[in-house]
């Protein structure tokens, strides 16, 4: 572990009580590093973070590569929220990240979107993505760990999508300079979803900045690909598509690819 001088939490952030555990390197992933201490009995919030994690995955246990200067975050908590309340921290953790994003290099104010439902984009490119994990407690609580990845010095090559990385687009900033704004954001973010209660004021910034609302959408789901237009998300989180008959269709989780892509996908 190293000395919290390489990363660190502002003075409101630690006035709040969240802790901070930072790593040089980790073999398995910040994620897997916050989980453990949860069942561990730490009640969070603990940041787990690493500028070099070599376990890393994403969605559908997908490998996620964090190369050396890239940021890898995951926070702990614990809640008496429900797992479809608790669900909705994704949001929370996406409007944090984009203001950090925005708060570090402003140039990309203009150009970083929040892709429904866990992925930050640049110029329409992949920059950064979340994924929640949750196990239950007892007495009604859940350990909730929040894992953020930010391509800040390099993006993977070789995907199905297009990816790029702070660096390569001008942003000349480290995965500790990121980190300090993502965490004083997070605090901000997450007094706004109050335990839940404030989750309709989330999804509303959420989708100030989100990607491809009024295009068409198309979403992969273990049904089959469903396509329409993009018009919200509700307080569930859930994607709200209108299909070619006029009908609302809510989408809980999927793969969504907007506009040409969208367009050439069948039902």
């Amino acid at each position: 572990m190293l000395p919290d001088n390489r990363f660190s939490l502002s003075s409101e952030v630690e006035a709040a009580g969240v802790r901070l555990a930072a790593f040089d390197v980790l073999n398995g992933s910040t994620s897997t590093e916050a989980m453990e201490s949860g069942r561990a009995g730490d009640p969070g919030p603990l940041w787990v973070v690493t500028d070099h994690q070599l376990g890393g995955r994403g969605r559908r246990n997908r490998a996620w590569s964090s190369p050396k200067g890239n940021l890898a975050a995951s926070l702990l908590l614990t809640t008496n929220a429900s797992v479809a309340l608790a669900a909705t921290l994704g949001f929370v953790a996406g409007v944090a990240l984009e203001r950090a994003i925005v708060r570090v290099a402003p140039f990309l104010r203009h150009r970083v979107s929040l892709k429904w439902p866990n992925d930050i984009l640049a110029d329409g490119s992949k920059l950064a993505g979340i994924l929640l994990e949750s196990e239950p407690l007892d007495a009604g609580r859940r350990i909730v760990v929040v894992g953020i990845g930010v391509n800040v010095v390099a993006a993977p090559e070789g995907l199905p999508y297009p990816a790029t990385s702070l660096l390569s687009m001008g942003g000349a900033m480290s995965a500790q300079q990121l980190f300090s704004a993502l965490a004083d954001e997070w605090l901000r973010c997450v007094g706004l979803w109050d335990e839940g209660r404030g989750v309709a004021v989330i999804r509303d910034l959420w989708l100030e900045r989100a990607s491809g609302l009024g295009a068409p959408v198309s979403v992969q789901t273990p049904e089959g690909v469903l396509g329409g237009v993009f018009e919200t998300i509700d307080d569930a989180g859930r994607l709200i598509m209108q299909r070619a008959d006029g009908r609302s269709l809510a989408i809980a989780a999927g793969e969504v690819h907007f506009g040409t892509a969208a367009t050439v996908r069948k039902d």
